[in-house]
């Protein structure tokens, strides 16, 4: 007679494998898409005038604001990445004026908003009346100072105390073994800085420099306070006029995503090809040290 044997505690052929239900997914998924559908309902059928918005996309007095702000990005930015540099130094040299000056520089811009800056710029003349030489040259101060130069100082000085951080840590980032040897070779600290730290420290430097610009795009907007004509001040100029707000503001946000699109495109090639060079570019770094190993009298 046969005994029938009991199963086992442990077996698991008697179960079913049901898949997982991610019941809160769909739930958000759903409340998102009921989001944007209820937003682009309202843009498809509320009191936009889209027929407004193409007739003022490529306005003249539009593209004349558009390129105001593409030029005021590219001028801040240059005088920014300039002043950012020199003031990056500047706050890592052993000489303690320099170092002063240079903290005080960053310290106020940073601490000041922009707009506080450019409207400081803006009415200068109350507390220069006059600029210039005398007895050679002057000029009144509210013919010198327009809103065009004002942008561009309150930009551009501002932007140059950001800039001085980002260098400061690119240049951090790099060994300081490396200047250590340079000298040991008979390089001055600025010879160093200039051959052998920047080049290396523009792998860090250039990503959030990147970034800088599309957020100067962006801030140029601040100018239409003091009547700089950027494309936002010039949709305001319009829309006071025909009372068209939403649409004008709606033409302004385009080409504001549209120039930031082109720019952040032309930084990731900008980032691609300096990472390409750097891998071409034999690293000084092991030259370095062998001829400051030699100089010491050790083997290469």
């Amino acid at each position: 007679m046969s005994s029938t044997s009991s199963p086992s505690p442990y077996a698991i052929d008697h179960l079913k494998v049901v898949p997982r239900r991610f019941y809160g997914r769909w739930f958000s998924a759903l409340v998102i898409l009921l989001c944007l559908g209820f937003i682009a309902n309202a843009f498809a059928h509320g009191q936009i005038e889209w027929a407004v918005v193409a007739q003022f996309m490529t306005a003249k007095v539009i593209m004349h604001g558009l390129l105001n702000t593409i030029l005021m990005t590219i001028y801040a930015m240059v005088v920014g990445i300039v002043l950012g540099v020199v003031f990056a130094v500047m706050v890592m040299s052993p000489n303690k004026l320099l170092h002063a000056v240079a903290a005080f520089y960053i310290w106020f811009f940073r601490g000041t908003p922009l707009l506080l800056q450019m409207l400081l710029w803006f009415n200068l003349a109350l507390v220069f009346p006059t600029m210039g030489i005398p007895g050679l040259f002057e000029a009144r101060t509210v013919d010198v100072i327009t809103p065009f130069i004002a942008s561009l100082l309150g930009l551009g000085i501002g932007q140059g105390a950001y800039t001085a951080e980002v260098v400061r840590g690119g240049i951090l980032a790099v060994d300081n073994g490396q200047t250590e040897a340079a000298k040991a070779i008979g390089m001055t600290r600025l010879t160093a800085l200039r051959r052998i730290v920047l080049p290396q420290a523009m792998r860090v430097i250039i990503p959030p420099v990147g970034n800088e610009v599309i957020s100067m795009i962006k801030l140029t907007s601040v100018a239409s306070v003091i009547q700089f004509s950027e494309i936002l001040h010039n949709a305001q100029t319009i829309y006071f006029a025909n009372a068209r707000v939403i649409e004008l503001l709606i033409v302004a946000t385009v080409w504001y995503l549209v120039v930031v699109t082109v720019f952040s495109i032309g930084q990731h090639f900008l980032e691609k090809a300096f990472s390409r060079e750097q891998r071409r570019v034999v690293r000084p770094r092991s030259a370095i040290k062998r001829v400051a190993g030699e100089l010491k009298g050790e083997q290469p």
